[in-house]
């Protein structure tokens, strides 16, 4: 690190740090609008790509944390964005004009998400929890009206309009395999809903954007096993599919005139955009670092694409790509504060292979051997030794750890722990078969592909202490940190549970109804179906499998995994004798939900996580990365 030692420092530098989110080219190309935290506060800000200027729109007026982007209006005046209290999601829609002037154009007492802003400069396309199941709603800018367009009993997954905003094009499932999604098109005010019938029955299809004459989609599908990209002709009910089935894809967006559109490569832990030829199929990957880079919908006014690409070592940054010459332009660089680049670390790739069943005993439930994949994963290295190990799994599940930036990756580090990300069966980016190992196995083999990386790294560097190793995870990595700790307790000195599930049955019965749907039953079975499952999988039912220090922490605000999960976890435990305060400790964060990006939230999180484990572990105060100046 080059200008900061003391470690208080550092927790604040990292959190401090500015960081961009939703980039979003105006109509026009000119203006990119942005969410930013460089004042302390997440604002709304308008970015010049051509001369790199930055001029703040908003003041206070937009949600401290970002959870959801915003869209341009169709004639470029206004943005329009969501509002939410504390972290509980409930959004409402608001405008904001380019002199700062603020609107609520939608409220309701629900869930809402803006889909898309039509062209006609009248339409808004948005889905809502309000009469419960997450459906589409279509809001008229005039006249201020909101009509109910689908009444599903499974969630309305997307929603876009067309060119003309006579039709909607979404995604929803009417049969009887859960795993199953397919793309409608309807008339704008919801009537003659046609199934586009795209793939088999169980597969995932996606509608993901309009071709600019209106007659054809871009669609991802997944019946290949690896997700494909497609374009359905409405005219000829065909459909053309791209690419050589190598490497998982998913379909982005048409560029210009719709002679091209751009896809999302997935490589291992690395993300690629890819530009495909639509009327020849040829296809090219942007020439960019390997890391995760995306592109953004609507061109620079230039014609160039703008990318946002991030390296597990360098923060996120805009780039603007001439794909006729492959030369790039940084347009909005990353913020460093008095760190370097080079002071954060890069991970090693790691392999093994895994059945499911660790050789570390199982505690709570005994699972015979599954199938046998090779699982991946990420080794950062603090380069102390010998060095406390930090198991890290992710949350989704239906997600991956890939090399992107991660502050609070980097701040372990910097405290001398290791990090260990696997990407265990039911991750992303490997395909639906590896997607579809989790269902109804929840706290099964994916939980046994973490142990079984802990084991391999842990005797294959024998630098890493196995007597210091920290499983800790948030979300349904805080459901995987609560299941390790009660199924492999031997392999753990202590564990950290970030707005994780404890309790199946219960969050079944409090979560959002689309996460329900959409989560819950497409991965267990409903509660009718399965209640040996959902009891059996809920690390709530062995608490005293657990002999180690542990931290629970929960935003009470949490709508998708609410907090009596937390509660019912520490409650759990003091019936069976453990002493609050002594053999677990209990954070309850007030004006947070599920995570939070504001700075300040960052730094009281980072705050708890690092007197936990300096007080029960015991941490080295290092350079960042514990890399030499």
């Amino acid at each position: 690190m080059s200008d900061t030692d003391d470690s208080d420092d550092v927790l604040r530098e990292l959190a401090e740090l500015p960081t961009l989110a939703a980039p979003t080219v105006s109509p026009d190309g000119e203006t990119v609008a942005l969410y930013y935290d460089t004042s302390g506060r997440n604002e709304l800000y308008l970015l010049d790509p051509e001369t790199e200027s930055l001029e703040q729109l908003s003041d206070g007026e937009v949600p401290r944390s970002v959870k959801v982007g915003f869209q341009w209006s169709a004639d470029g005046d206004r943005l329009f964005y969501h509002r939410d209290e504390n972290g509980d999601e409930q959004h409402d829609i608001h405008a904001m004009s380019l002199d700062g002037e603020t609107e609520t154009i939608v409220e309701m007492d629900a869930q809402v998400y803006l889909h898309d802003v039509g062209e006609d400069g009248e339409t808004l396309l948005l889905s809502s929890t309000r009469d419960g199941q997450m459906n589409l709603f279509r809001h008229d800018l005039d006249t201020g009206e909101t009509e109910k367009l689908t009444a599903y009993e499974r969630a309305v997954a997307s929603g876009i309009l067309s060119p003309d905003c006579e039709r909607i094009a979404y995604v929803t499932n009417e049969t009887d395999d859960y795993e199953n999604y397919d793309v409608y098109v309807a008339d704008a005010d919801g009537s003659n809903p046609r199934n586009l019938e795209i793939g088999e029955v169980g597969a995932e299809v996606q509608a993901v954007d309009w071709h600019p004459d209106g007659d054809r989609i871009l669609v991802a599908d997944n019946t290949a096993d690896l997700g494909r990209c497609g374009l359905y002709n409405l005219d000829t009910d065909e459909v053309r599919w791209y690419g050589s089935g190598e490497y998982e894809e998913g379909a982005s967006h048409f560029l210009g005139d719709g002679d091209k559109f751009v896809a999302t490569r997935s490589r291992g832990a690395v993300d690629v955009p890819v530009v495909y030829d639509v009327e020849t199929g040829d296809r090219r990957e942007l020439d960019v670092a390997d890391g995760v880079t995306n592109a953004v919908e609507e061109e620079l006014a230039d014609g160039r694409l703008l990318l946002s690409h991030t390296t597990a070592s360098r923060r996120p940054e805009l780039v603007a790509y001439d794909l006729e010459t492959d030369e790039t332009a940084v347009v909005m660089e990353a913020e460093y504060g008095p760190f370097e680049p080079d002071d954060f670390a890069e991970p090693e790739t790691i392999r093994f292979d895994s059945d499911g069943v660790p050789e570390t005993p199982a505690r709570a439930v005994e699972h015979e051997p599954s199938e046998e994949y090779e699982i991946q994963g990420l080794l950062f290295d603090a380069g102390t030794r010998p060095s406390p190990l930090i198991v890290n799994p992710h949350g989704g599940p239906r997600a991956r750890d890939t090399r992107r930036f991660n502050y609070r990756t980097q701040f372990l580090l910097s405290r001398g722990f290791s990090v260990l990300q696997v990407n265990y069966r039911g991750s992303t980016g490997r395909g639906r078969e590896f997607v579809e190992a989790l269902y109804e196995d929840w706290g099964g083999a994916e939980q046994g592909d973490v142990a079984t990386g802990v084991e391999y790294v842990v005797d294959k560097y024998d630098w890493l202490d196995e007597d210091r190793v920290v499983v800790y995870g948030g979300s349904y990595g805080g459901f995987s940190a609560n299941w390790q700790m009660v199924q492999y307790p031997d392999l753990y000195t202590a564990g950290i549970t970030w707005v994780g599930l404890s309790d199946l049955e219960d969050m079944y019965e409090n979560t959002l109804p689309h996460f329900r749907t959409e989560l819950m039953i497409k991965n267990l079975g409903t509660m009718e179906e399965n209640p040996e499952l959902y009891e059996e999988r809920s690390p709530v039912e062995y608490v005293e499998n657990i002999d180690m220090p542990m931290l629970i922490i929960h935003g009470v605000n949490d709508p998708r995994v609410p907090v009596s999960q937390a509660r019912i976890l520490r409650d759990a435990l003091i019936d069976a004798g453990y002493e609050e305060g002594e053999a677990f400790e209990y954070e309850e964060l007030g004006e947070e939900g599920h995570g939070s990006t504001d700075i300040d939230q960052k730094i009281r999180s980072l705050e708890l996580l690092d007197d936990f484990l300096d007080r029960r572990v015991g941490t080295q105060h290092a350079e960042v990365a514990a890399l030499d100046d």
